[in-house]
Formats: structure tokens, sequence, C-alpha cells
């Protein structure tokens, strides 16, 4: 990509998230020109290079973004989106006939479903609970069909993580304008609202994990000029600060494991030239890193510290090393015990959850253990198979640099967030892709 063509999109996603700030109802075009546009994008193109995958990229990083500002036709559009585009990629393009493992996956979870239509309470909507809860890995199933074995250049698939990260910068930009003083906001060590565009902490944290990595990597093989290299690691700090105030910390833990699994690629696979430039950036990116955290420790008054090393605001450490998850664990594990073939069905642990604590709704916030009670044995299989696929794909693809980085940023994401954003699911289903490299990475600017 052309330094003028970037130095483009960055400033048109700098303008958005300063005009969704200013005009909130922007946010609601916006959601309607991404679809309309990605609609044109590949029906013009056929989808001759995979624009789907940048289309459902971008819709993929947007996704919070209008959340946060209203813009989201539907709570659940993205990943309805993500499936038709990825529907309209396989009428364009095909898919592999080897994708049984996910027609299998697919048709692991339909027990499940049969088995919420008999146990679900009478005042519950079936429809809409099934729908929510079913959708993130439908959206999984279609995406990994779609990218099962799917040939594609390693400068396209940097592309596809550019279209994740363009609107985490905008969601950067927004959260900048709107975050108070953090000394008015920050009382505790707890996630914070304020400090999360007024949205769920987890699921900003998520993305700006999620953008963190992608700018990172463009830090490292997209940076051709030391001008492209300054306006990247200006964009990779501002996220990275952003995303430890919201003091969400699994999103942005996810997003440091990835980028230690992009280092350890490149490292193994790098000469003795490109292990010595690698040195040099690694040094220099551990010092920038520190800086980062000392600047976010003196502006939060050392409370990050805290929430890392799981304290209070006073210093006491928490008993709770998972903030009270570990209960819905326990009580999903429960679920699965007494129905351990078939599972409760889904969208059913939620209500036991509720009975239990006497009408409270409390979310799973783990999509391993809500797969064990609504789905059984069939989800364990199901899981198994999810995991075990692009592994056993790597053996032969051994050219694809973020493999590990996508499935784990799944499985991190999925043990902290579920899957109530669509970013597991379609990230999870690239590590399937077939890498061809056109170029070897750099490791150098000019």
């Amino acid at each position: 990509m052309k330094d003028s063509k970037y130095i483009f999109l960055v400033g048109l996603h700098v303008f958005l998230g300063l005009l969704i700030y200013a005009v909130r109802p922007v946010s609601k075009i916006y959601a309607i020109a991404i679809l309309a546009v990605g609609l044109y994008f590949v029906m013009k193109t056929r989808n001759a290079r995979n624009e789907v995958l940048i289309v459902s990229a971008y819709i993929v990083g947007s996704e919070v973004f209008l959340r946060m500002t209203g813009g989201n036709l539907l709570y659940e559009s993205s990943k309805y989106a993500i499936m038709i585009f990825m529907a309209i990629g396989m009428y364009y393009s095909g898919f592999s006939k080897d994708a049984v493992p996910f027609w299998i996956y697919m048709l692991l979870l339909l027990p499940g479903v049969i088995v919420a239509t008999e146990t679900l309470n009478l005042q519950t909507d079936i429809r809409k609970a099934i729908a929510f809860n079913i959708s993130g890995p439908a959206c999984l199933g279609v995406a990994a069909i779609y990218c099962y074995n799917r040939k594609i250049l390693l400068s396209q698939l940097n592309n596809v993580i550019l279209a994740f990260g363009l609107p985490v910068l905008s969601t950067a930009v927004y959260l900048i304008l709107y975050t108070p003083d953090l000394k008015e906001v920050l009382t505790g060590t707890g996630s914070n609202v304020e400090t999360s565009g007024g949205f769920g902490p987890n699921q900003v944290a998520t993305l700006l994990g999620l953008g963190m990595f992608a700018f990172f990597t463009r830090l490292i093989l997209e940076s051709k000029s030391k001008l492209i290299f300054a306006i990247n690691l200006i964009i990779l700090f501002n996220i990275t600060y952003r995303g430890l105030v919201t003091f969400s910390r699994g999103g942005m833990v996810t997003g440091f494991i990835m980028i230690i699994f992009f280092l350890g690629y490149i490292y193994i696979n790098s000469k003795s030239r490109g292990k010595y430039n690698l040195y040099r950036l690694l040094i220099f990116m551990t010092f920038a890193f520190l800086v980062i955290w000392m600047y976010t420790s003196n502006k939060t008054g050392g409370l990050i510290d805290k929430r890392y090393a799981n304290k209070d605001a006073a210093g006491r450490v928490k008993e709770s090393q998972l903030t009270g998850r570990e209960e819905i664990w326990d009580s999903e594990i429960d679920d699965f015990l007494e129905n351990p073939i078939f599972g409760i069905g889904v969208a059913k642990a939620l209500e036991v959850r509720e009975v239990k604590s006497g009408g409270l709704i409390i979310a799973s916030h783990s999509e391993i253990s809500r797969t064990l009670a609504e789905h059984g044995t069939m989800g364990i299989i199901a899981l198994i198979i999810v995991f075990f696929t692009p592994i056993f794909l790597f053996l032969d693809n051994k050219q694809h640099i973020y493999m590990f980085c996508f499935l784990f940023f799944w499985l991190l994401t999925i043990n902290h967030a579920a899957m109530r954003i669509a970013a597991p699911a379609y990230v999870y289903a690239l590590s399937l892709l077939k890498v061809l490299m056109d170029e070897a990475p750099a490791l150098h600017r000019e």
C-alpha cells in the first residue's frame, strides 16, 4: 500500500472518530455505509481477491464502536452481516470440499437448539434467546467454512488485519474525547465504564487489544519509511493506553499474548540479519511499552498496577482472581454433569443461574463452560474440532505467520468475554487460511 493512501485512510478514521463524537447520529449513517459500500465492493469485484474478508474484518473492528455510539441497527447485526458476506463470498468463489469438520461442527450445535425448545421457560422469548446464544458459534462455523484452506497472499492478509485496525483507531479517538479527567472517575480497580466510552469495558478492551496487535504487526512488517513507522508507533501507543485505562484486563492481556506469538514466529523464521534487526526493535519496543505503563500508572495514581496485581484500591489482594467468574464456571460444569450427553439446551444456563441467584441475570463469560453446559458431549466434540483443526492445517501451512495469534485470540477471548461480539468467531476463521508468501517480511526501515 502506498504511503499516501495509508495516511489518507488513517486521517479518514481519525476524522470519523471526531465526527461521531460531535454528531452521534452519524454513527447510524456510518453503520449503513459500511454494509452498503461493502456489498458494492464485493459484488463489483465478484470477490476476486477475497474482498469479503476485508469487509468482514472491517465489520468486526467497528462492531463495538457502533454499539458504543448507538449505530448498530440490531445488537447482533455484525454477526449476521459477516455470515451474509461469507455466503456471498462462497457464491462467487466457492469453498473447500474438505471443510467437512466445520459442517460436522455446525451439526453438533443442533441438538442443543432442539433441547432448548423443550427446556426453556414458557415466559422466555425462545427465538431471541436461542439466536442470541447461537449466533456466535454459527458465525464461526460459516466463516470457517469459507476460510478453510483458502489461498491468500500475505500482503492481502495484512490488508485484512488493517481492516480490523482502522475502526479501532476511530474508537480510540472517540475515547480520547469522551473520557473525563481520570482523577474524577477512578475510585477503584474495577473495570471502568467511563473510560470505556460509556460501554462495557470487557468488549471495548477486547477490540482495543485486537487493534493494538493490528498496528504492532504494521509497525513490524509494513512500516517501509520513517514517517509510516512514526505514525504506526503513535497509533499503537494511543490504543494501548486507551486499552489499559479501561481497567479490563482480558482484552489487553490477549493482545499482548498475540504479539508474543507473532514475534516468536518471526524470530524462529528469521535469518541472522533479521534476528539482529528484531533484537534492536525488541529493545526499543520494550522500553516504549515500559514508558506507556509508567505514564498510565502516573495518570491513574498507581491504580493500574494494583489492577493487574489483582488488588483493590487499598492494596489488598482480592479473593477472586477472575472477578467472581469462577462461580459461573462451577454452575455450568454442574449443569454439564447433570446432562452430559446433549446438555441442558441453548440459553438454559442463564435461566438456571437466575433461579439459583434469586432473580439476578448473570451472563456467562466463558464460551467453553457455556458450551459444555448447554451442548453436553456434543459441545466437547465441537470444541475439539475447532481447536485442533487449524493446528493440523498448519503442519502443511507453516508460512501462516499469524495462525497461533488468531487461534489463541479466539481461545483467550471466549474465556473472558464469551462470544458476545463477532471478533473471536471471525478472527478464529482466519487461522484456517492457506497463506502464500509474496515477499519476505521486512524487519527494517529505509
